[in-house]
């Protein structure tokens, strides 16, 4: 784990939602999972420099996330933990053509619609058949793409037969086989509060990732043996369980 995804991990899941904390906490807890202070405390002060972190005012020295980035840890805490809604039999549907010079913005702001669980079956077309669509336009506006981008529902019947659709638009396959390496593999829960910390760290920014491979169908279009939905009890299972043996040491900063 890099020292700053390891801090957005540690926010989103330690510190929501206040989103604060101070920077002895930071290093405590970094410390514990094998970080030295000093590649923290540069970690957040390259955080901060980039306007992820804001420091405030005072004299111990106290972070808290930007709203960008909470916007994004909302997006992503969504995601692993809130139940996927019953499809609508609508597509979120958008389209765009960001010009060359905007390169850097057109690449990111791609990056951001993956993890909120869009798909593209084309240069340009980006589809989710999940209610995310005001996501998307939060995102744009924050690019501020608006003059690019075209936001849309669409019907099913407007569209060729779905399932070639969400092949074409997703790597289900891959999403597949990381579940179902994820039920394979062993997870075993400490007693010992720092260890099951650690554990528990480890387990959600492992889950983490597989929001950019698995866009979090609704379950109406899925196979009714894929795993993604035993993937995600299980893991909810697991966090449950090393919360609670983690809690001594994580609610003790």
């Amino acid at each position: 784990m890099r020292a700053r995804s390891t801090l957005f991990t540690l926010f989103a899941e330690f510190l929501w939602p206040e989103g604060r904390a101070p920077v002895a906490l930071l290093v405590r807890w970094m410390k514990a999972l094998g970080f030295s202070e000093p590649a923290v405390r540069a970690a957040v002060s390259r955080s901060a420099a980039r306007g992820w972190l804001i420091r405030e005012p005072g004299r111990a020295a106290v972070y808290r996330l930007s709203d960008r980035v909470r916007w994004q840890v909302a997006q992503v805490r969504s995601r692993l933990y809130d139940p996927e809604a019953p499809w609508d039999g609508r597509l979120r549907v958008l389209l765009h053509h960001v010009p060359e010079d905007r390169r850097g913005d057109r690449d990111r702001f791609r990056k951001e619609l993956i993890l909120l669980g869009f798909g593209t079956p084309y240069p340009g077309v980006w589809i989710h058949p999940g209610p995310r669509l005001e996501a998307a336009r939060e995102l744009v506006g924050f690019y501020g793409l608006e003059h690019y981008v075209e936001l849309f529902l669409a019907e099913r019947r407007s569209l060729q037969p779905l399932s070639d659709l969400l092949e074409k638009s997703y790597a289900l396959r891959e999403a597949e086989a990381v579940h179902r390496a994820f039920l394979k593999q062993e997870w075993p829960v400490p007693e010992e509060p720092e260890a099951a910390f650690k554990r528990l760290v480890r387990l959600v920014h492992e889950r983490r990732k597989t929001l950019f491979v698995d866009p979090g169908l609704p379950p109406d279009l899925l196979p009714s043996d894929w795993p993604g939905g035993p993937a995600r009890e299980r893991f909810l299972s697991l966090r449950r369980a090393l919360w609670q043996k983690a809690s001594p040491f994580a609610r003790t900063g």
